[in-house]
């Protein structure tokens, strides 16, 4: 199988290079090349602006006798984009860049043109200076001469600056330190007063908890007492109701028979209630009223029903035990009961 990429050619033995003909080109021929805008440029024909790097189908040709040390000069033929008419720039070795030639204006060139200028004068002042020493002379006189100008221009400009503008720096300077001093105290009185807007603040706080409190503590005694008054069972403890209720004992018609009254039976007679509730004497009072052993036990009187009946059916028998307590007998309670029912 043959190479597809032949790299050697084959020549035959008798091969003679001399015998191939030549073609006769002229040395002015041009080539198409695909080429680039080597710098922005308007059109004079129709103001149009290329900029710089738009492509192009350019003829490229050797421009005749015009060499740079032995490199040649090229040259190229492009047309406008909107009025397809020729521009022409050729290549600038010596200074490594393109040179416009007719067709168009090269933009931003000011700057490369005094620069050019700058050089060539420099230039000019060297070939001088390089065979004449008077000349050297002369230039640094007068160089030194300009340079002295320079600075006297320069300290009057400063001199009319200062009497313009007159700047008291040690002022200024006064002025800013003042400005931060009065910062600092207008932020320490905010400080101040902020924190005695929070102390005022918890201040009345704590005095509304302090009352919301003490009417908290009205408001409890209050309910306790009329709670401790609506208590059934203070009949046991207070006097006040055993009083009224032998009062309407006594002489007042009794009220209405409640249906757990006739089951249980009622506890009339205020010796009965307080029987019940048994108060603790003083150590002292309880040794000298303590009976003698050999004496007997006395039994206290029972207070009349509600009838007014003198029988000992109504009255309740209490029962003295030997360490001077008293209780209520089952048979007197019984039989209370039973006269209740009775009415």
């Amino acid at each position: 199988m043959s190479e597809r990429k032949v790299l050697n050619k084959y020549y035959p033995p008798d091969f003679d290079p001399s015998k191939i003909p030549k073609l006769k080109l002229p040395k002015d021929r041009q080539y198409v090349v695909r080429l680039m805008a080597p710098f922005n440029m308007r059109c004079k024909t129709c103001g149009e602006y290329i900029y710089k790097g738009k492509k192009f189908n350019a003829r490229k040709e050797t421009v005749q006798n015009e060499l740079y040390m032995g490199l040649p000069i090229f040259r190229f033929y492009i047309k406008c984009t909107r009025c397809l008419a020729e521009i022409t720039f050729k290549t600038d070795p010596e200074n490594t860049d393109y040179a416009m030639e007719h067709g168009a204006t090269r933009n931003f060139q000011a700057e490369k043109l005094i620069e050019e200028e700058e050089k060539r004068i420099q230039q000019e002042r060297e070939e001088e200076e390089l065979n004449n020493p008077m000349k050297v002379l002369e230039n640094r006189t007068r160089d030194s001469k300009m340079e002295m100008e320079v600075l006297e221009n320069l300290q009057e400009l400063k001199e009319l600056n200062q009497r313009q503008a007159l700047v008291d720096f040690e002022g200024m300077i006064g002025q800013y330190r003042e400005m931060e001093r009065r910062e600092r105290e207008r932020q320490k009185e905010e400080d101040e007063r902020e924190t005695k807007e929070m102390l005022d603040r918890a201040l009345v706080k704590r005095l509304r908890d302090s009352d919301s409190d003490s009417e908290e503590e009205s408001c409890s005694s209050t309910q306790s007492k009329t709670s401790s008054t609506d208590k059934p069972t203070d009949i046991l403890t207070t006097d006040k109701s055993t009083a009224a209720q032998g009062a309407t004992a006594g002489g007042v018609k009794r009220a209405k028979t409640e249906s757990w009254e006739r089951s249980v039976g009622t506890l009339s007679g205020r010796g009965a209630l307080g029987s019940l509730v048994v108060r603790k004497k003083p150590a002292a009072t309880a040794a000298s009223s303590k009976p003698s052993e050999g004496a007997e036990p006395v039994t206290p009187t029972s207070h009349t029903d509600s009838k007014g009946s003198g029988s000992d059916s109504g009255a309740s028998r209490p029962i003295i035990t030997q360490n001077g307590s008293s209780s209520l007998s089952l048979l007197g309670a019984y039989s209370d009961s039973d006269s209740n029912q009775s009415e």
